[in-house]
């Protein structure tokens, strides 16, 4: 391998050891030490970022726009030691992992553009009204302002774009924040050459080396350490359920409460309405079989339940998928405790008297073969473990009566990423009826296609009501995410000499 890791930890521009070292698990490959991450190193790292924000939350926006640029350049720099390393620690294809840097990249240059023009801002201004009355109005200006030091949690299953410089760190950089990651033991090889790019940049633009921390594997302390620092005043987060809830509750329990922003799980449910399933089923169900085994399943917004009325156009829909999925071969899951526990995902479904199995297969080690199971819509309702998100290649078809069952289904489903809607002119009524409950369940919602791929844009919200999100109002990708991590400020009767920079001549 060209690329040898350092093995360290990288704490305001020092590469330090921890209290003892855990070994990788590569996919393939070689496997390297790496430093336990400690209470003490946390403390260091969080400390560093307060006395960083005194002088990077008061930058200019050109000037972390210039940081997120370099550090968008030097990853691309490293663009060939990254794939390498990328590769054998998660078991991803290199076309996977190229795709990933892109997207990591350009969402950081996408940033550095928006922040320029001041986009994040919402700056508002009520001019004095010293003759009102009864009562005269004083001069009101308001601007977005950075928060102070964030914590960001790396995700399992995007090594680059939900992880050392993802999206929360990116947003967090850009709106003016210090950051400190404590890197994902599934893949800190790559974690390490990417802080290696963000050292660089630091160093090449003169900012304060406190400005980033990365923190590698650790026990439950170190992650408890860093949501519960004092120090610290948001938290990024991009994983289970169970371990997402365990840091919300952290946050919330604080002296000082802090935003827990994270987004912990989806079935992302598929609706296909009648009209649209009677003319191309068959190509509707081989998508959603694409869509469900895509990368192994390791997407957040996988389809995993497909809601189509009983009858033969839905019996094409469902006969389509399962040939689709009975014909892919087995994938490399991301980690070994990935793979098992998409098993353990898997044996909730089989015994069930209410659920019947139209494919299953069994799996050794950390590979993973597509899993598809039926039921209807009553038996969902009444069995909320057949909600809960299976992180793999694993389909529900919940079959349904008609639009009165379809609407009572999705009143019932939990807090969403996504939500879709398959249907043809035909549907449009029923389509019409389905809208209003969906948007209360989801973030983004579809029409005819398939919500694996999440554009960095704009207007693209990547969040939704708990549980999957833990702050439906937020968004963790697009320029939007930027806003989780600055505060309104309002300044009264405020001279220009002494207002923040974005707000004088306002």
């Amino acid at each position: 391998m060209s690329f040898t890791p350092k093995g360290k930890h990288l704490i305001a521009g020092e590469w330090l050891d921890g209290n003892g070292t855990f070994k990788s698990e590569p996919a393939h490959g070689e496997a390297f030490d790496y430093p336990v991450g400690t209470p003490e190193l946390v403390n260091k790292a969080c400390e560093a970022a307060e006395e960083a924000f005194w002088t990077y939350g008061y930058s200019s926006r050109e000037a972390r726009a210039a940081f997120l640029d370099t550090i968008a350049d030097e990853i691309e720099a490293r663009a060939d030691e990254i794939t390498e390393i990328g590769t054998s620690e998660t078991g991803l294809p290199e076309a996977r992992l190229q795709g990933e840097r892109g997207r990591t990249t350009g969402q950081l240059r996408l940033f550095a553009s928006h922040i320029r023009e001041g986009k994040h801002l919402d700056v508002r201004h009520d001019k004095a009204l010293p003759d009102r009355a009864p009562l005269p109005r004083p001069d009101l200006k308001m601007v977005q302002r950075p928060i102070g030091p964030v914590a960001v949690f790396g995700a399992s299953n995007f090594p680059l774009a939900f992880s050392t410089a993802g999206g929360d760190t990116a947003a967090a950089l850009a709106a003016g924040c210090p950051v400190v990651v404590k890197g994902h033991s599934a893949h800190p090889g790559t974690g390490e050459i990417v802080a290696q790019a963000i050292d660089a940049a630091i160093r090449k633009c003169g900012i304060h080396p406190g400005v980033f921390s990365l923190i590698q594997g650790g026990k439950r302390d170190v992650g408890t350490t860093l949501v519960q620092h004092p120090l610290i005043k948001a938290v990024g987060f991009t994983g289970s359920l169970g371990g997402g809830r365990a840091l919300f509750d952290l946050c919330a329990q604080r002296p000082e409460p802090i935003p827990f922003f994270g987004e912990l799980g989806s079935v992302n449910p598929m609706f296909v309405l009648p009209e649209a399933a009677k003319a191309r089923g068959k190509a509707m169900g081989e998508g959603w079989a694409g869509s469900l085994t895509m990368g192994a399943g390791q997407f957040c917004t996988n389809p995993g339940i497909a809601v189509v009325e009983k009858g033969e156009a839905g019996d094409a829909f469902v006969t389509a998928a399962k040939e689709a999925l009975s014909k892919a071969a087995p994938q490399t899951m991301l980690t070994d405790g990935i793979a098992q526990a998409y098993k353990d995902g898997k044996a909730r479904f089989d015994g069930r008297n209410a659920v019947q199995p139209l494919l299953t297969n069994e799996d050794e080690g950390r590979n993973a073969s597509p899993n598809l199971y039926e039921t209807d819509a009553e038996a969902y309702l009444q069995d909320h473990a057949l909600g809960e998100e299976v992180f793999g290649p694993l389909g529900l078809v919940v079959r349904v009566n008609g639009k009165d069952d379809m609407e009572t289904l999705a009143k019932g489903f939990e807090g969403q990423l996504t939500a879709t809607i398959h249907m043809d002119d035909g549907d449009t009524e029923r389509a019409r009826a389905l809208i209003p409950i969906l948007e209360r369940k989801a973030g983004r919602l579809l029409v005819n296609g398939f919500p694996t791929g999440v554009e960095v844009a704009d207007s693209m919200v990547h969040g939704g009501p708990y549980p999957a999100s833990t702050n439906f109002g937020a968004t963790s990708v697009g320029t939007l995410s930027i806003r989780r991590f600055l505060r309104p400020v309002c300044y009264q009767n405020m001279p220009d000499a002494i207002l923040p920079q974005d707000l004088q001549g306002a």
